[in-house]
Formats: structure tokens, C-alpha cells, sequence
């Protein structure tokens, strides 16, 4: 039985839905994945007809769903998209935080991935490999309650898989056909005096930032002309429970022009997998990732977004916790490799990471 529903794409506290009939709404989503080899091209069909839209696309954009809105809101799927569109939320006080611990991954198998990422690194196979592993969590929280209450700008709840609560914009294309990205790369607890200066003034992370915003910019060369970056390295933070992040972005701009609706599928498709997750060289270290995460990504690292009959605005999946099929649930997390890293940093930089993502 359906459970209630916000306004528009909203969450609501009564909306835990995991079955229709007996079928998970997990497999469903599944199944249309397996299906979907043509979602890049449904896209472009339904923006050029100015039909709304819901689009999740995976890791390594090899599955897609794309869901008109009503079609995802009877699937129990919410989504909030920095309050814009056809999204709305409906909420209440978040739950109690009765428990959450998180067990990481053995240091042994992230030394193992990150061995590999050096190997690569010195034979001048990659110079910057966003490196990932899920930490199993014991909470009392459930799958939904954090992306309903979660302080992000972008989420995404699918009942029974996943649910994102993510502070990273993919890119967003407005009405006129001006496209934009916000590429983030570098984070420090807020409580470290000086944080910010410290932050910025971190060779190592400045280096990280640059080569993906140099690679975000060559991305959206490839779909859009006159090419900017406005904003260069400025501080967003990040709000949870337990600590106050900072996080390091920058703004990239382009100009599709008028008829970019044709081909919104095609943009994107262009564009994917997403930079800041994965790294540069973009396709060759793709592989390298590959290899040392030693598991499939997924839905994680992937993007989502919603399109409103005028404009296009998508997230990147981090800041993610997946339901196994065993019930339990795994949160993924992970940051940026270069040849200056200190593993011992980058696992602690990975276990920050994993948050409660309430205020």
C-alpha cells in the first residue's frame, strides 16, 4: 500500500514504501536499468517536448532510469532539488540519532587500492584517482530518514536501494541554454583553526582542484563554447550532527545555445562519468579506480536530476548509503589521489566522511 506523499517530489514522514504488491521497488528500478540502453536518448525526446522528468544515471553511465514525475512518485521515490522546479518537500522534526557507528574497510584493503593508484601514478598512467569503499553502518536510523532530513541541497530517496543526500551540483542548464558546474575537491573539519586558510593555502589540494577544474571545463568544452570559470576555489560548507565541514568549489560556466532541449540527453551523456569522482585522465583512470576499489560502484558516484519542462539540474551521487539485500545498509565515501597523498590521511579523510547528515 502506497504510504502518503508531499507535495510535488517531496518526502513525507509516512512515505516508507518498499514493496508494490511483492514486488521490490529496488528490482523495478533494476529492471529498467537493464532496459534503459536508450535513456540518453529518452531524454532528449521528452526535454525537446518540454515533458518533466526524473533521471538517475549510474556510476560509469552504462545504466540509466529516466521516470516522468508522476511515474517516480508512485514508485515512492523523492527526490529535492535546491528547492527548484517541480520539487517539494514536506517536513517534519528529523528522528533521534539513538545509534550510528561505522566500521570502515580494513586498513590492508584501502593500502592495497591506494598501491595501485601509486603504481599508476608514477608510470604516468593518472595524476589524480578518486578512490572509494562503502563502511558498513550500525544505526538506528532507516534508509529514508537520510534524505528526508538530511541538510544537502540535493537528495534522492529510492525505497528499498539507496537514498543521497548530496552537496554537489552535477551541472544545471537554464532556460536560455547556459550551462553550469560546481566541481568540489577538497575538505577539512571546520574546527581545525584557521580551517579555510589552511584549505586553500594546501598545495596538495590546490593541485586536486585544479586538475579537476581544468577537466571540468574540458567536459563542457566538448558540449558548450565560451567557456568560463567565474568563481575559482571558494569555500561551501557542509552541516551535520557530529561536525562542520568545508569544502573547496568552483564555478564553470558554458553556452549551449537555443535547441539544447534536442540534445539534453546528449549533453549529459557527453559529460559523464563525473569528473570530481572520478579523475584525470578521465577514461584512464576510470579503469585504474576500477581495479583498486575492487567493487562496482553502482548507482554511487553516478548523477541524478530533474528536468521541469525548462530547465535541467543534476547532483552527483555522494554522500550515499545503499541497502544491501540482506537489509543492512553501507555508507560510501572516499576523496582524491595524487602522487603528494599521504594514505594514512586519505583513509582518516574517508571515515570523516561518513556523517549524520542532520543539523
Amino acid at each position: 500500500m502506497l504510504g502518503s506523499q508531499g507535495a510535488g517530489g517531496g518526502f513525507s514522514r509516512g512515505a516508507r514504501i518498499c514493496t508494490i504488491g511483492c514486488v521490490s521497488i529496488a528490482s523495478i528500478i533494476d529492471e529498467a536499468a537493464r532496459s534503459a540502453d536508450g535513456g540518453f536518448e529518452t531524454m532528449n525526446r521528452m526535454a525537446a517536448a518540454g515533458e518533466s522528468f526524473l533521471f538517475i544515471i549510474d556510476a560509469w553511465a552504462r545504466r540509466s532510469v529516466v521516470l516522468r514525475l508522476g511515474e517516480a512518485r508512485s514508485l515512492g521515490i523523492r527526490w529535492w532539488m535546491e528547492g527548484s522546479g517541480a520539487c517539494c518537500e514536506a517536513r517534519g522534526a528529523a528522528p533521534p540519532v539513538n545509534r550510528f557507528e561505522s566500521t570502515a574497510v580494513e586498513r590492508s584493503r584501502y593500502a592495497a587500492g591506494f598501491r595501485i593508484i601509486r603504481e599508476a601514478q608514477l608510470k604516468g598512467e593518472t595524476w589524480l584517482a578518486n578512490l572509494t569503499f562503502p563502511s558498513a553502518l550500525n544505526t538506528s536510523l532507516g534508509l529514508e530518514d537520510f534524505a528526508a532530513f538530511a541538510c544537502a541541497p540535493f537528495r534522492l530517496y529510492v525505497p528499498g536501494s539507496f537514498a543521497v543526500f548530496s552537496p554537489e551540483r552535477f551541472v544545471r542548464i537554464d532556460s536560455s541554454g547556459r550551462i553550469f558546474s560546481y566541481p568540489m575537491k577538497g575538505t577539512i573539519d571546520a574546527a581545525v583553526p584557521d580551517a579555510a586558510a589552511k584549505i586553500l593555502g594546501d598545495e596538495k589540494e590546490a593541485a586536486e582542484h585544479v586538475t579537476i577544474v581544468d577537466l571540468i571545463r574540458n567536459d563542457i568544452g566538448t558540449a558548450a563554447r565560451r567557456v568560463a570559470v567565474p568563481r575559482f576555489r571558494f569555500i561551501t560548507p557542509v552541516v551535520s550532527a557530529q561536525r562542520r565541514l568545508l569544502q573547496v568549489s568552483s564555478e564553470v560556466t558554458g553556452e549551449l545555445g537555443e535547441g539544447w532541449r534536442a540534445r539534453a540527453g546528449e549533453i549529459l551523456e557527453c559529460l559523464l562519468p563525473a569528473g570530481s569522482v572520478t579523475g584525470a585522465p578521465k577514461r584512464r583512470t576510470s579503469r585504474i579506480i576500477r581495479r583498486a576499489e575492487m567493487c562496482g560502484r553502482g548507482w554511487y558516484a553516478g548523477v541524478f536530476g530533474c528536468f521541469n519542462g525548462r530547465e535541467l539540474d543534476s547532483a552527483v551521487s555522494i554522500r550515499f548509503v545503499e541497502q544491501r539485500e540482506s537489509g543492512a545498509l553501507v555508507y560510501r565515501s572516499g576523496g582524491g589521489i595524487t602522487i603528494d597523498s599521504d594514505m594514512e590521511k586519505e583513509y582518516a579523510e574517508m571515515q570523516a566522511k561518513v556523517y549524520v547528515p542532520f543539523a
